[in-house]
């Protein structure tokens, strides 16, 4: 039987209805995020009714992922020690009770709760995120784990699109209070969804009971970081993502276009909305680029580790030419399609080195991995985020920071072009990976 090297919708379907584990985590995953992009619009437009400056849209950014890298050593630790599915439910309750918090922020006076919340709101999603990624190997089987990464950042391309187009209409119509609301109560939603899966997690067993004093071992952190060091290649893609992280400025330089260069006028809608309606759309397009990349991925590379790694490349150049176009845009049509352009393109990025990760990794490390990922991640997110709204508020203009973005993701072209020119010396006889032309199986539970 010859082996399918392409992802496709049928694909999609055939996951979702055959394996209840993750149709489950697929159904938690659309419920809270679409929530939570309905909050990040309405949590924006809060920081720019009460302050003004590009600075506090970049702060909050810096809140929502900064503090992943300073609990990375702990949900790497719990994240393989624990049930994973347990710690998921733990994450989105508490989620829900700090979104739910965040009602009590009505004034100026109060900014200083809601960039706590922010922070405590981060925690959680540090320990939820690493959780989600190292869980799919566990669910699925066979090629399953290539449709399930494939799937997975679909559908958050499809919520974020919905969520932040439907959003800028919720918060027109309904407010910034019910919005929160909504988030709040999808939270909970997702906490039940998951709490009905099962399946087998091999990585709890074998351990001593957890004691607290074992989030500060960092003996385990260690040891992580030597398992991927063992091979270079493993070691280079776990700094795609941080390459790839350098277009969060994004989340700065959309929000401050919309506002102020493409608001929406049309029908004669008061300035306040015509602003959040002008996010919305940048964001909506951005949701849809992103939604479209994994698609092409699947459909491109497949299954087959190399062209993985080579989409991983013409991923970066289409998102270093999307924000060129988009520093040259004239009108929200064009800005909108230069949007789509670039997210497309860090989309497939994003997916390959996920996809790319979680096969060559083993169960037990992989909880580890991915915090470390995510950490160095969000380091380079939160200088991106937080020096575009200097740079704004010091003088340059949104597109002026999407032309610097664009010419900043020459620097991981060029160092992923010489990761693939090296590929095969820098493969370690101690750790091989497989062959490139193979198909691969990734880890499952027996």
């Amino acid at each position: 039987m010859t082996e399918r090297r392409r992802v496709t919708i049928p694909d999609y379907w055939q996951l979702l209805r055959g394996n209840r584990n993750y149709r489950l985590l697929w159904s938690a995953q659309v419920i809270s995020e679409i929530g939570d992009w309905f909050f990040t619009l309405a949590l924006y437009n809060l920081l720019l009714d009460f302050t003004g400056k590009a600075e506090s849209i970049g702060f909050a950014f810096v809140l929502q992922v900064l503090p992943q890298c300073l609990t990375a050593p702990a949900a790497g630790v719990l994240n393989d020690r624990l049930s994973r599915r347990k710690v998921m439910m733990f994450a989105d309750l508490c989620r829900a009770l700090i979104i739910a918090c965040m009602l009590f922020v009505r004034t100026p006076a109060m900014l200083p709760l809601l960039y706590v919340l922010l922070f405590l709101e981060t925690v959680m999603w540090g320990l939820f995120e690493p959780a989600r990624s190292a869980i799919v190997p566990n669910i699925t089987t066979g090629d399953e784990v290539f449709v399930g990464n494939a799937l997975s950042s679909t559908t958050w391309s499809f919520n974020f699109a919905m969520g932040f187009t439907f959003g800028g209409i919720a918060l027109a119509l309904l407010g910034r209070e019910a919005v929160f609301a909504i988030d709040a109560c999808s939270f909970v939603a997702s906490a039940m969804i998951v709490r009905r899966m099962k399946f087998h997690e091999p990585h709890t067993e074998g351990h001593a009971p957890l004691h607290w004093r074992d989030l500060y071992d960092f003996k385990p952190i260690l040891e992580g970081v030597r398992y991927v060091r063992r091979d270079s290649r493993m070691l280079a893609t776990l700094f795609v993502k941080s390459g790839n992280s350098i277009i969060a400025s994004n989340w700065v330089l959309l929000t401050m276009l919309g506002r102020d260069k493409f608001a929406v006028t049309w029908l004669g809608a008061a300035p306040e909305r015509a602003a959040a309606l002008g996010v919305s759309l940048l964001m909506g397009s951005r949701g849809i680029g992103a939604l479209t990349g994994p698609i092409l991925l699947g459909y491109i590379a497949g299954r087959n580790q190399a062209r993985q790694r080579y989409a991983i490349l013409i991923g970066f150049v289409v998102a270093s030419l999307g924000y060129f176009l988009l520093s040259q845009a004239s009108s929200m049509p064009i800005a909108c399609l230069a949007v789509v352009i670039a997210h497309m393109g860090s989309t497939v990025t994003w997916v390959g080195s996920t996809t790319l990760l979680q096969i060559n990794t083993d169960d037990k490390f992989r909880g580890r991995v991915f915090s470390a990922e995510f950490g160095i991640a969000v380091i380079v997110m939160s200088l991106a985020s937080s020096s575009a709204g200097v740079l704004i508020d010091g003088g340059w203009t949104p597109q002026n920071v999407a032309g610097l973005t664009a010419t900043l993701l020459l620097l991981p072209i060029l160092f992923w072009a010489i990761v693939l020119a090296n590929w095969k010396r820098l493969e370690s006889p101690q750790t091989p990976l497989p062959a490139p032309d193979e198909p691969t199986v990734p880890p499952i539970a027996p």
